[in-house]
This record gives C-alpha cells, structure tokens and sequence, in this order.
C-alpha cells in the first residue's frame, strides 16, 4: 500500500511483490519463524488507519520530514501552502498520510520492537504519540509503545555519489546506491567511484568527511563489526584507492550467499507465493482480533 502513494505500473508492481518477498526470504527471513506477508492482504492495516486518521492531530504530520521537505523554499504558512492548488501541484494525500499507516502496520499486531534506520526514528516516534493518544482516548491499554532497534552500524547508509544524502532507490543514478543484485564488477566500479574526499588516511567524521565515513560505515556492516574496529582496519591503509577495494571485498562476500540464494528463490514463484500466502492468513487473524478490541474500544461493537 505504501507503494502506491507515486504512480505504479501494475504489472510491475505485481512483479516487484514476489521479488522483494525473495530477496527478504535471501536475507534469512524464516518463514517458520516469521510471518511474511503483502500489507494489501490484510484489509486490517486500512481500517486502523482511518481510526488513527480520526485521532491523529494535522499538525503532527505537518513536522514529518519528508512533508517539510516538499514545503521547503516556500514563505508562507504551511496552511496558506495546502489552500493552493498551484503550491500543492502533484501533492498527494498519501505523501502527507503514509506515516499514520505506519504506524497502523506496527500497532496492528502490537508490536514492541520495530528495526529501523536512524532516518526512520521520526516516523516511529509518531507510532508512540499514535499508541499513546488512542490509549488515552479510549481509556484503555490496548497498544504498547514500540521501541527501536537500530543497528549499532550504518544507521543511515547515504549516497555514493552525494554522500550528505541518503542513499535511495529513487535517486537517478544507480551509481549512488548499492543493490542486491549488483554483479562483482559493478560493486567494484560503484565504490572506486564513490565521492570521499583528498585528506590522507582513513577515519569516521559524518560531519567532517562524509563520503569516507559512509564507506566506513558500510564496512562495518558488511563485517559485523563496529565502526572503531573498521577504522582499524584501516589503521595501515594510506591509499583511498586501497580503502575501496576492501570495501568492495567485504560487500562482495557478504552479497555472494544472499544473491546465489536469491537466483534459487526466482525460479520457484510457487513456493514464494506460497509463503505469502500462509503469511497473510496467519497475520489476518492477529489483525482481525486486534481490530475487534480496537472497535469494542471505541464502542463499535
């Protein structure tokens, strides 16, 4: 559903469903320990939104992140901005709203602790405000506060090329970011091309070098490792072009598993939708009790 808030080609986007499923399931997601599911399955994850929606005041959406950046450069009020169809051109309510389905497709089956990326923290926060706000609508203890876990390295993982943003699929260019599927030789050639900088050495400074630190950053992901042991690593290295190579390597071997276990998965549609589909009736019936309390709550039943 999330994916719907920028236009979709269907046939696509029924393609991209079983080739995001793989790769999850390429990623060690076990499906005997883990429900996997397609959100559009299980109705469950609308309706609490649209009771969120009713709870949820306008003005916390208005200080999400991705809304202000679409705001920016403009000199007025952000409620003079939503009044002009000319300022607002290509705006949709999905963009402004996705945040409270987050939080529904979190507080549906209660869930305590959700991992994310330091980008993400702010869209958590409101799933605590949404938990907290509906709790005490309602007088009940119906939803827990949920907690993060972000990984102790690459919080945020940022552009290749523009190292102060963050690395995104929806950049133009794929030499800004990393994909599963890259071949050997094209990780190679996307990191020796990376933006770093002409200092001597290697070291961590978001603020100072960011470019160096995101690659250091990602080394230490690839070796499960923390950020100090992957500068030490470094400790010999005087070559920029040497850094990259090993962390050209180290995305290499930890890639090499994933990708020959995601060529498996893609020739056998059947047992991925297989899995999604035990996956969306294990998870209907958690969110369908959920909703029931939710509604009795409410006074809707």
């Amino acid at each position: 559903m999330h994916a719907i808030t920028m236009p979709q080609d269907p046939s696509t986007l029924r393609r991209a469903k079983l080739d995001v499923a793989a790769t999850l399931l390429a990623c060690g997601v076990d499906p005997k320990r883990s429900v996997l599911f397609e959100q559009s399955r299980v109705r469950a994850h609308t309706e609490l939104a649209w009771i969120f929606n009713c709870i949820t005041p306008v003005g916390w959406l208005g200080r999400m992140t991705q809304w202000k950046t679409k705001m920016e450069g403009r000199n007025i009020s952000h409620a003079k901005i939503l009044a002009d169809d000319t300022m607002t051109s290509g705006l949709k309510m999905g963009l402004f709203d996705y945040p409270v389905l987050q939080a529904a497709d979190i507080l549906l089956y209660k869930g305590t602790h959700v991992p994310v990326g330091e980008d993400q923290m702010q869209h958590l926060e409101l799933a605590r405000d949404i938990a907290t706000l509906f709790n005490k609508t309602y007088s009940a203890t119906l939803f827990p506060k949920p907690d993060a876990i972000v990984p102790p390295a690459a919080k945020r993982v940022m552009s290749l090329r523009d190292p102060t943003s963050k690395m995104s699929k929806s950049d133009s260019s794929d030499y800004s970011r990393l994909n599963l599927v890259d071949s050997p030789s094209l990780i190679r050639s996307k990191i020796s091309k990376a933006t770093t900088d002409s200092v001597r050495g290697v070291s961590y400074d978001p603020e100072g070098r960011p470019g160096m630190s995101n690659l250091v950053s990602i080394y230490a992901a690839m070796r499960d490792i923390s950020v100090e042991d992957a500068v030490n690593d470094f400790a010999l290295i005087t070559s920029t072009r040497e850094m990259k190579e090993m962390v050209s390597e180290a995305i290499i071997e930890k890639l090499e598993p994933i990708q020959s276990e995601l060529v498996r998965l893609q020739s056998d549609k059947e047992y991925i939708q297989k899995v999604l589909d035990d996956g969306a009736i294990k998870a209907e019936e958690t969110a369908n009790n959920t909703m029931e309390e939710v509604y009795k709550a409410m006074g809707l039943r």
